[in-house]
């Protein structure tokens, strides 16, 4: 077992939470997908803030699974779209 500083590391101006990318980095999501999630909007606040999928407007989710790169996104439905996000 490894000794894990309590800080984030910063890993500059391309990376808006350092420690939610760090976060994700550790549970093994590829760099670019662990970043566009920690730069997106609301990255900085924690979870539960954010009402749930099913309150955004299709337009949202669709916005949102455009920010992860979700194939096929253009032609899912909402409910389609909140899955995919969910599984991401």
């Amino acid at each position: 077992m490894g000794y894990r500083d309590t800080m984030a590391k910063n890993h500059g101006p391309s990376i808006q939470n350092d420690e939610q990318y760090e976060s994700l980095r550790d549970d093994g999501m590829s760099k670019s997908k662990a970043a566009a999630i920690a730069n997106s909007p609301g990255a900085s606040r924690r979870g539960g803030e954010s009402p749930p999928y099913e309150d955004w407007s299709k337009d949202d989710l669709y916005e949102r699974a455009q920010e992860l790169d979700i194939d096929g996104r253009s032609d899912m439905t909402k409910d389609e779209l909140i899955e995919a996000l969910r599984s991401t």
